[in-house]
């Protein structure tokens, strides 16, 4: 209505971008955060120790004031990004210039895409992805140099931490496993545009060469079990009926699978026809478990009293594990990563097994 005020309509508030000098608007929601301060750029490139023959992967190139800086240092730059307005964007930064037949642009979920080789690694990422992304890199095979990566400061304090830190958990040991990490330095909030809620931290990840050989899915059940309480001692966490249950459960089974073995090497040899061997040899297996014939496994599966018997006894040779290492008195957030390494063992050679 000419000469009226415009009524403003009351709703929910419609989601706020932040325009770009270029007109590109930034999504929060995406974790687009894009590095404004040249001086802690130059300070990150310097940090990250690139040789003038690397190839270095860019992880959320954004706009190009990182990708500018390192296609400046190194030889070429691989650059992921998800934005098809961004590929745009860096396409026509770097068209025309020096620099374009040293950028590759993918676009594409880093998550799902399959990376090239590359040397070095430096990044300033959508936070959401960094557990993902850390363990995709590191499992990245031929392993490169290190990798420079932007995280929100709490995840990078996790990654970081020393045994009796408030931050240690099972991420600091699953990623110290696999590689050295260092913390580079804090940057503040207000060095990105638009600015994120929290502070955040470059860490210098340097993959381990060689890398410490462990079963995966028998080290990770080993540390979910560990880091179920932390401080806790390992002597209450192992005491409790659940996981004395799921460990006798997996020593049975894995009692059995070698009966079998056995058995199946013990019929080649005297050259006789095992069909049909598999069923009865696994209920063989599980009925001989500590030495005992079937009818008395059957007896104990019936009594309760029994099974609780035979349960303590299993406790008693999980106690013995802890005891032997002097294990029993001491709390996974005080534990560094060569004694996990060494309880594992421990309970390994006892014939328990956590997965």
């Amino acid at each position: 209505m000419a000469g009226g005020k415009i009524r403003k309509e009351k709703g929910k508030p419609q989601q706020q971008h932040t325009p770009y000098q270029g007109g590109i608007s930034f999504h929060k929601s995406k974790g687009q955060h894009i590095l404004k301060n040249p001086l802690l750029v130059d300070s990150i490139v310097q940090k990250s120790g690139i040789k003038s023959t690397d190839v270095i992967l860019e992880i959320g190139p954004g706009t190009g004031n990182l990708t500018k800086k390192l296609l400046e240092a190194g030889k070429m730059v691989i650059a992921v990004e998800i934005d098809p307005r961004m590929v745009l964007e860096l396409q026509r930064r770097f068209q025309g210039t020096p620099y374009s037949s040293r950028l590759k642009v993918m676009q594409g979920d880093v998550l799902k895409t399959e990376l090239p080789y590359f040397d070095i690694c430096v990044a300033n990422i959508p936070y959401q992805i960094s557990s993902p992304l850390t363990f995709k890199l590191l499992n990245h095979q031929p392993a490169f140099r290190c990798a420079i990566i932007m995280f929100q400061r709490e995840f990078a304090m996790r990654l970081v931490a020393q045994p009796g830190d408030k931050l240690y958990c099972r991420l600091t040991v699953n990623t110290q496993l696999l590689a050295r990490v260092s913390h580079l330095l804090k940057v503040g909030k207000n060095n990105f545009r638009p600015p994120p809620k929290v502070d955040s931290s470059v860490v210098r990840i340097e993959p381990r060469k060689p890398r410490i050989e462990v079963k995966q899915k028998e080290w990770d059940g080993f540390l979910r079990i560990c880091f179920n309480r932390k401080n806790k001692t390992l002597g209450s966490i192992f005491r409790q009926k659940n996981v004395i249950s799921l460990l006798e459960k997996n020593y049975k089974t894995v009692q059995s699978l070698k009966l079998s073995q056995e058995g199946l090497t013990e019929q080649n040899d005297m050259k006789m026809d095992f069909s049909g061997f598999g069923n009865s040899t696994e209920d063989q297996g599980m009925g001989m478990d500590n030495g005992l014939d079937e009818d008395d496994e059957m007896e104990i599966e019936g009594g309760d009293g029994d099974a609780e018997e035979v349960q303590s006894e299993f406790k008693d040779k999980v106690m013995g594990v802890l005891k032997e290492g002097d294990f029993e008195e001491k709390r996974s957030s005080k534990l560094s990563l060569q004694e996990f390494l060494y309880l594992l063992s421990l309970f390994n050679k006892a014939g328990i097994h956590f997965s």
